[in-house]
């Protein structure tokens, strides 16, 4: 991961804007679960009446319920209430309280303050006890919604009161006692209530305040429904928060995402450009196009996944864990036993899938490079009739990448099914133990459910976690590969220094004592080269096949650079110039002519963008190139295919010559870049171009005799030596493998 973060820097800012909106959207997605135990608590049970602790409440009942309090505990209530006196009630408190309680005007009410969280905490541990006495000793008939069947602790609550006199009000009679009577009640009463959940105890008072709501005249059905209406619209602006958040995040993780890719496939393009023949030999054209296209494709899906699941995953099952245990503490062996089947499954499908993973983007390769090979040789596999052999060459690299990742497929979709089973059990496991808190009384019903929503969030938290852990190997591969092309370096390096050509020697190219061997091998390829060339001379190479005569020519441009010695190009050496300014002096011919896709026209101008049409005719003319262009019907518009499928190999030889003439360079290389000629053709060529190039130097690698005996200078070369050095005569009178290649061509008649 640490080898791309560079490549994330001018995404910097993005990044850290995902990371807000995904916090956005888990702190709503958290909050979803609050809202649905708040409308099943509150709004359904409750009748929506948030708590014990009443708005408003009438003088008379304020007293009664002072009868079963500690002076502590009333001192305490009434210090968080305010008298309203039906006498001198103010105007802004009426208009505040009588549309809702039209009764207010009748009795002298108390009014709650505005009090903090924690005091509403208190005051309803305070007052919920002396709620529910009052409730049960009003409703001792049993009709009302808290059922009292007279016996159990609840009937204790109501003992004793039969006993007095019929038509007694006992808030009266209480009333009259003294303190110590009344606190040996409390303390009968507050054992009468040790066996009730104080979850119990708060729901029960909270019946106490609804029919006081109703005795000041307030319409405690619509109470309820505005409850859960606004509750509901509060839950639906969240989820759309949520969800807007969602959007935003997945859309600049694309763009993150694709500006990633962007940035390797260039810095990959741009180092493989600088690449010289020896980095060339390290990677193959196959394994250079999947690393630049299918693995830059695996790092663009994981950045995806690792900014919208990394980031959120944690955020979610950390604030759902926190949640969950806000909720309830007793079921948070559930969340660990469902943490630890999950972790259990992930860790076995790692082991499996893992090693196959690792594969597949070798697999790839494989593929691609027999589909390449297949496809550049096809007419000499028809030619052969080899067709059979390469499809099974192919279907053996297709099945194998077939079946790796179709293993890696069936694991994957085993281990959905498996996340849901687990899940499922948990919600199921949730509901087993959750209804038996829930009849204990240790628990509502809303926390329940809002416990089985976070434990649904945490399991997705580590799967979301999971389903990055498992495209990490294979992005990890893909990564390591690509940083392998990236982090490789050019062997051929500008010098920190740069010399200037001695404008005096335009076109002067010497050996001195150069030597070369390839990286790694133990013989050298060249040994002890001597020779200069010097503008206005055609000087030739000839020699057997794997005699070295390519690989000097390419010391020039420094597609390799010399093992030992120094060439030198203008007086300097090239080792000691920019490469920019010594390929511009150099117009090359490849001895594989290539061409680019677009138009003849575009072809010719790719060493020169400025050539005029003039140049571009002269060029053609020269390289023998004017016949065949003009018998297109679009002449220079004509599209060349890619690779130049589409025109012969002579034809493409002579645009690849009359692409190196446009550039008017001061120095020609022909690397036996007349072999696909006919013979009339290349003397034509060759004529041309000794009296159309004067000045310049040229210099020619071929086979043909015919095609360097008229050259100035002659070097044969022999297993990397220079065996003979000069004209076609002097060489036919002294140097023996140089008559050797002639008379295997050309009768002595000819030669003569």
């Amino acid at each position: 991961m640490g080898k791309i973060l560079k490549h994330l820097k001018p995404h910097i800012f993005a990044i850290i804007g995902i990371v807000a909106f995904l916090l956005v959207q888990a702190v709503c997605d958290l909050s979803l679960p609050d809202y649905m135990s708040n409308i099943v608590n509150v709004g359904i049970q409750q009748k929506g009446i948030e708590n014990a602790v009443p708005d408003l409440i009438r003088k008379g009942e304020m007293d009664k319920l002072t009868f079963f309090m500690t002076a502590e505990d009333k001192k305490f209530v009434l210090d968080n209430y305010t008298l309203l006196e039906k006498s001198k009630i103010s105007q802004k408190d009426s208009d505040k309280y009588s549309k809702n309680y039209p009764e207010i005007k009748d009795n002298d009410v108390y009014k709650l303050n505005d009090i903090t969280e924690e005091t509403t905490d208190l005051l309803i541990k305070t007052l919920s006890k002396p709620e529910l006495v009052v409730y049960l000793m009003e409703a001792k008939d049993g009709a009302s919604e808290f059922q009292m069947d007279g016996k159990g602790d609840n009937g204790k609550l109501l003992q004793g009161l039969s006993q007095l006199p019929e038509g007694t009000d006992p808030f009266e009679f209480f009333a009259k006692l003294p303190e110590e009577q009344l606190k040996a009640i409390r303390s009968e009463i507050d054992k009468g209530f040790e066996a009730l959940p104080d979850s119990i105890i708060s729901q029960g008072a909270v019946v106490y305040v609804k029919a006081e709501y109703e005795a000041l005249g307030r319409d405690t059905g619509k109470m309820q429904s505005d409850f859960i209406i606004l509750s509901g619209l509060k839950m639906l602006g969240v989820a759309l928060i949520g969800m807007a958040a969602s959007v935003i995040v997945g859309l600049w993780a694309a763009r993150v995402s694709a500006g990633l890719g962007r940035s390797l496939r260039r810095n990959v393009f741009e180092n493989v450009v600088d690449f010289s023949n020896t980095e060339f030999d390290k990677f193959s054209t196959s394994s250079l196009i999947t690393r630049c296209t299918n693995d830059i494709q695996q790092v663009q899906m994981f950045m995806v996944m690792f900014l919208r699941l990394v980031f959120y995953a944690p955020i979610l099952g950390v604030g759902g864990f926190l949640k969950a245990m806000h909720t309830d503490t007793s079921m948070s062996w559930v969340i660990g036993v469902s943490v630890l089947a999950i972790l259990s499954l992930v860790l076995v499908m790692f082991a499996v899938a893992i090693p196959k993973f690792r594969s597949i983007q070798k697999l790839i390769d494989k593929l691609n490079l027999v589909t390449r090979e297949s496809l550049t040789g096809m007419l000499v596999i028809r030619a052969f009739g080899t067709q059979k052999k390469e499809e099974e060459k192919f279907e053996k690299a297709n099945a194998d990448l077939t079946n790796t990742n179709l293993f890696v497929s069936r694991i994957m979709t085993a281990m959905f099914p498996m996340m849901m089973l687990i899940l499922n059990g948990v919600v199921l496991l949730i509901v087993w133990v959750g209804s038996h808190q829930v009849d204990m009384g240790n628990m509502q019903v809303g926390n329940m459910m809002a416990f089985m929503q976070y434990a649904m969030q945490i399991i997705f938290a580590f799967l979301m976690i999971s389903m990055v852990s498992i495209t990490l190997p294979r992005a990890s591969v893909s990564i390591n590969r690509i940083a392998e092309v990236i982090n490789t370096k050019p062997s051929i390096l500008d010098p920190k220094s740069s010399k200037e050509f001695d404008g005096s020697l335009k076109g002067t190219v010497e050996f001195r004592d150069v030597g070369f061997k390839y990286p790694g091998a133990e013989d050298e390829v060249l040994s002890n080269i001597n020779f200069a060339a010097k503008p206005g001379e055609t000087v030739a190479f000839i020699g057997s096949t794997g005699s070295g005569k390519s690989t000097l020519i390419n010391l020039i441009p420094r597609f390799y650079d010399v093992t030992s010695g120094q060439i030198l190009l203008d007086g300097a050496d090239i080792r000691e110039v920019p490469q920019k300014e010594l390929r511009e002096k150099i117009g090359y011919v490849p001895q594989k002519g290539i061409l680019f896709s677009g138009t003849i026209e575009s072809n010719l101008k790719y060493g020169l963008e400025s050539a005029t049409q003039e140049d571009l005719e002269l060029a053609a003319d020269i390289a023998q190139a004017t016949e065949f262009i003009s018998g297109k019907d679009e002449g220079y518009g004509t599209e060349i295919a890619q690779g130049g499928t589409n025109v012969s190999g002579g034809q493409k030889q002579r645009l690849s010559i009359a692409r190196a003439l446009v550039k008017k360079p001061e120095i020609f290389i022909f690397d036996d870049s007349f072999s696909a000629l006919d013979y009339k053709t290349d003397a034509a060529l060759r004529k041309a171009l000794k009296t159309k190039t004067r000045g310049a130097t040229v210099l020619i690698v071929a086979q043909r005799i015919s095609t360097v005996m008229n050259a100035d200078k002659i070097l044969v070369l022999d297993e990397g030596r220079v065996v003979g050095m000069g004209t076609h005569k002097e060489l036919l009178a002294n140097c023996e493998v140089y008559q050797q290649i002639a008379l295997s061509q050309l009768s002595k008649e000819e030669l003569a």
